[in-house]
């Protein structure tokens, strides 16, 4: 076992003060030494070093006397870096750029009129939410397997215009990295990080929507399989039919609650059954249109069918969840490229 390189423990100390930083806000140089136990040598040289960088800047002051450099709040340079997210949905393209701190800057919607460049209505849609900021990373959320070996649709994707050649399409008008991830998988990053599953290390999000599928988190990562192909339910054959038939948006609107919830439960409980996740989270229109009383009456069913315990919840995100899990996604690999 070697010990850290000086370099590598000052690249160690920096991102934890950058981490502490986002997650609370400015601080000062003594409460960067309590939260880090590094010593005041060691903060005071890495505030400096990192205001060199362009990283951090004196927001403000803080505390009674307001005065002297033990009282300067120092935080990220917001404008460091920007990232977008993207849903790319059957109707409509939706937009969020944030900059390297979380803080959205700028949004766009653009409807899907037809099957003709769409790779040029997406780069579009980013530059008009961009507003002209540079952007350091994009992530795109959409419909379909996506192979996590090359990054690229494989199957399933029914968005208007959607083609082989599309990514790199994008990747050319933008002239950034875009990385694309199965909408599922994105809407599981944010409940993961904001929203049913906070907390958690394992759960399966169980998407309910025109669509039907689930991700995987296990040990707070997302599982996708060999193949990309983890989650895929919708192809489970249940009762004598696949459960995409059984639970669409179009086959469940005359179904009454209980019936509903006796469908939805027999999904949870094959996912309950193989991975043992503790906790199962109802997404999708459908899941957060019934909100707890629907999980309440699943988590029933799946009580009386499961020996293995499991918590029914429905999604806690507020607005879109893909969306959100895009933006998510893509900070994450903005803040790794700047801040190390």
């Amino acid at each position: 076992m070697k010990t850290a390189t000086p370099a590598m423990a000052r690249a160690i100390n920096d991102r934890l003060a950058l981490d502490l930083l986002l997650e609370r806000g400015p601080l000062t140089a003594p409460q960067l030494r309590t939260l880090t136990g590094l010593s005041r040598p060691t903060v005071s040289d890495l505030v400096e070093r990192l205001r060199d960088g362009g990283l951090i800047e004196v927001t403000g002051e803080f505390g009674e006397d307001r005065r002297g450099p033990n009282a300067r709040l120092y935080g990220i340079v917001p404008g460091r870096a920007h990232a977008a997210g993207v849903d790319v949905r059957r109707t409509a393209v939706h937009v969020t750029v944030a900059d390297i701190t979380g803080r959205p800057v700028g949004s766009a919607v653009r409807e899907l009129a037809g099957p003709d460049d769409l790779a040029g209505l997406i780069g579009g849609a980013v530059e008009e939410a961009a507003g002209g900021h540079a952007l350091d990373t994009v992530v795109i959320g959409a419909p379909g397997l996506v192979d996590p070996r090359h990054g690229d649709l494989v199957a399933g994707n029914e968005v208007p215009g959607w083609h082989p050649g599309l990514l790199p399409s994008v990747r050319r008008r933008l002239g950034v990295p875009v990385i694309l991830e199965n909408e599922v998988n994105l809407a599981a990053v944010a409940e993961l990080r904001i929203g049913a599953a906070t907390g958690r290390e394992d759960f399966v999000l169980l998407w309910l929507d025109d669509g039907i599928g689930a991700a995987v988190v296990l040990g707070g990562r997302l599982r996708r399989g060999v193949s990309g192909g983890a989650g895929e339910i919708g192809f489970l054959e249940v009762d004598g039919s696949p459960l995409c038939d059984q639970l669409g948006a179009g086959v469940i609107r005359d179904l009454g609650a209980e019936q509903l919830a006796g469908r939805i439960a027999k999904a949870a409980f094959a996912l309950v059954t193989v991975l043992d996740p503790g906790l199962v989270v109802l997404g999708g229109t459908t899941g957060r249109a019934g909100g707890d009383g629907l999980a309440e009456l699943v988590a029933e069913r799946v009580a009386a069918l499961s020996l293995a315990p499991a918590e029914i919840r429905a999604s806690a995100v507020a607005g879109n969840p893909v969306l959100q899990g895009a933006v998510l996604t893509a900070l994450d690999l903005a803040r790794d490229r700047v801040f190390g």
